[in-house]
């Protein structure tokens, strides 16, 4: 995970820490917020403080941590104005969560409660709350912790739900707090959730599809799926209401996103046409098979002699053409985006593919390359659009090449 996210940064994002074993992680979730540019301030619990000290927390945030109901904020603490803390911190948040949330906590919340710094921020901040669960598991699966989760997300409250995992008490159940990345998939998501893509359902294709020989071997390519992961992150960054992912790739699914996972050229081309039909955006990054194997066997093909065997090919379905096809029987996908690796004559291939295929834009990079495309971090490409222009992009990280297309396609969706 990329330390700077765009998303977070300049973001003041208060952090409440309650009395779980958890709460150590909690520690790394606030050194991550803070390396991604966001500025936390933490309230730390009493309970809290007996397995984490408040200079743990200051030492990984640069700030200063609250413990006192009756403390005042200021400018030692980031500049917040003079008030009792609790007014200070709430009024100046983009987003207050408390990560782990005890069963008791969530208790004070539903009702109200405000005997602590915690609870009592709560009910003055304007700001969205979240919270992330983290206790044993009959406590978690209590009638009345249940009681408690629905009274908050039916007020409006953003619920983490909780892992199953093993617990400090050695049993096993549903009720530990995710890892980090996890954690801040969430945050990303309702930071996001009033961005460009309000109300829109995305689909993105990611990765290089296997067109299988025999049981064990397959014709494929190189692409990792890294660019369309990131471009479904951006798609969940930028607020979209729906996003699928139709993946070969086995890396994380960004938090908020569907995935549907496919091997063969046949299996995305059915995938996307039924994810399609609805869909204001669509993204097609997936590196899809040309041909496949005219005949699979059914068992492994055995080295019986020197000569190795003749495998005959035949052609896959063009996707993007079919979707064209689609797409003018029913005006869904509204905008099209499409990618194209070249190793020649980069520019004069993108934009004929872009013209063919019916693509409002095509993003184009080359695969000779060596220090960007496939299995890399980074990119270098162009952007091409339908009345011929051409944005030509820096060496970047994925993750800033599929904002630059998400924010271009955004635009071309209002």
């Amino acid at each position: 995970m990329s330390a700077h996210i765009p998303i977070l940064a300049g973001k003041r994002i208060v952090l409440g820490v309650t009395g779980s074993i958890a709460c150590y992680k909690a520690v790394d979730l606030a050194s991550k917020l803070t390396q991604a540019g966001a500025a936390v301030d933490v309230i730390l619990s009493n309970a809290a403080g007996r397995f984490v000290t408040p200079l743990t927390f200051q030492a990984v945030t640069g700030r200063a941590v609250y413990t006192d109901l009756w403390g005042a904020t200021g400018d030692d603490s980031g500049g917040l104005p003079t008030h009792i803390a609790h007014v200070g911190l709430g009024e100046s948040a983009d987003i207050y969560a408390i990560i782990p949330a005890t069963a008791n906590t969530l208790s004070k919340l539903a009702h109200g409660a405000s005997d602590d710094l915690i609870s009592i921020t709560a009910l003055s901040a304007p700001c969205p709350l979240i919270v992330a669960p983290a206790m044993d598991g009959s406590m978690y699966d209590h009638p009345a912790t249940q009681a408690n989760i629905r009274t908050l997300t039916e007020r409006g409250a953003y619920l983490i739900p909780p892992d199953t995992g093993r617990f400090a008490s050695g049993m096993v159940g549903l009720g530990r707090l995710p890892e980090t990345p996890t954690l801040i998939g969430h945050l990303r998501r309702v930071v996001g959730r009033e961005g460009a893509l309000q109300g829109r359902k995305v689909v993105v294709s990611a990765g290089g599809t296997r067109e299988p020989l025999d049981p064990v071997r397959y014709i494929g390519n190189r692409s990792s799926g890294k660019q369309g992961h990131a471009i479904a992150q951006s798609a969940i960054d930028a607020g979209a209401r729906e996003v699928i992912l139709v993946t070969s790739s086995d890396l994380p699914t960004p938090v908020g996103v569907v995935r549907v996972p496919v091997e063969r050229a046949e299996e995305m081309e059915a995938a996307l046409v039924a994810h399609c039909a609805d869909a204001d955006l669509l993204v097609m990054v997936a590196a899809v098979a040309d041909f496949r194997p005219s005949r699979y066997a059914e068992r492994k093909i055995k080295k019986e002699t020197d000569a190795p065997p003749v495998i005959e090919l035949a052609a896959n379905n063009d996707i993007l053409l079919t979707l064209k096809a689609e797409r003018g029987r029913h005006g869904f996908p509204r905008v099209v985006v499409g990618f194209a690796a070249e190793s020649d004559d980069l520019l004069l291939h993108a934009a004929d593919k872009r013209q063919r295929k019916g693509l409002d834009l095509l993003v184009a990079n080359d695969i000779t390359a060596t220090d960007a495309g496939f299995s890399v971090d980074d990119n270098r490409v162009s952007i091409l659009d339908a009345a011929g222009n051409v944005q030509a992009l820096d060496l970047m990280s994925k993750a800033e090449v599929a904002d630059q297309v998400i924010e271009r396609a955004s635009a071309l969706l209002s």
